[in-house]
């Protein structure tokens, strides 16, 4: 893996031959490293999904990306944009690609025809010094190496001439665009047009789900919006309820 365009777009990008995780290498390694650094796999044995799940794919059949953003003056809430705006730029870098079309499942699994194609993990580092946002994108799994039936590759989807670079370097592209208006904003989300992008990209909102919240209940309405801070709005029997972690299901009746 050469990933020659992708090397044009952001200030360090290193190909590990195997990582147990992205995220961890890049975060032990930030402060020697300048925002924007890249750090990309196809073999990762350790990944780890949102809510402490495990994240394992055969060795080349999926592509690890972390980046490492170090903003500047940014308010804290503005840190909550930040796994929404990797969600949108996964999903602008491969709709073309497919001829199913891609959505966001709040708040930032990429999903096609409402099959999950990417998840995305953003952790901070310490002291609010900056963060690493880890993507895995499915690129050619077979379906018996899936891990639920509710996952999808983009081999699986119909996605045809494309590659590892193609993948990368369109997400880059898209990442390095949507950070650099967010930090030129000040962070602001309304400012820089980001929550609109997000709420248009965002399939989850509209729609009957079910969240499973931090503490184990269950809210179940219909997402109405996305606030000034990322959360999910969600109405249901008793009034709106702003949801900044859970578990979302789409429901379908």
């Amino acid at each position: 893996m050469e990933f020659r365009r992708s090397r044009t777009i952001v200030p360090v990008l290193e190909v590990l031959p195997e990582a147990g995780s992205t995220n961890d290498v890049l975060s032990a390694r930030a402060g020697d490293l300048p925002d924007l650094a890249v750090l990309v796999t196809d073999n990762q044995t350790g990944g780890r999904g949102r809510l402490g799940r495990v994240w394992v794919t055969p060795p080349g059949s999926a592509l690890a990306i972390s980046v490492l953003l170090k903003p500047v003056d940014l308010p804290p809430a503005a840190y909550g944009w930040f796994p929404l705006l990797a969600g949108l730029a996964m999903s602008r870098a491969l709709g073309p690609l497919v001829p199913g079309g891609v959505q966001v499942k709040w708040p930032n699994d990429v999903l096609i025809e409402g099959d999950k194609v990417c998840g995305i993990l953003a952790e901070l580092l310490p002291g609010m010094s900056g963060l690493v946002i880890g993507a895995g994108v499915n690129l050619r799994q077979t379906r018996e190496q899936l891990p639920t039936e509710t996952s999808t590759s983009l081999a699986l989807a119909g996605a045809s001439a494309f590659d590892a670079d193609t993948v990368l370097s369109a997400y880059l592209i898209e990442l390095t665009r949507l950070y650099r208006d967010f930090l030129a904003a000040a962070g602001d989300p309304l400012r820089s047009a980001l929550r609109d992008e997000v709420v248009e990209a965002c399939h989850t909102v509209g729609r009957a789900v079910r969240v499973q919240l931090p503490s184990g209940d269950d809210l179940v309405g219909t997402a109405v919006g996305i606030d000034e801070d990322g959360r999910l709005v969600v109405e249901s029997d008793a009034g709106r309820t702003a949801v900044a972690a859970g578990d979302v299901t789409h429901l379908r009746y």
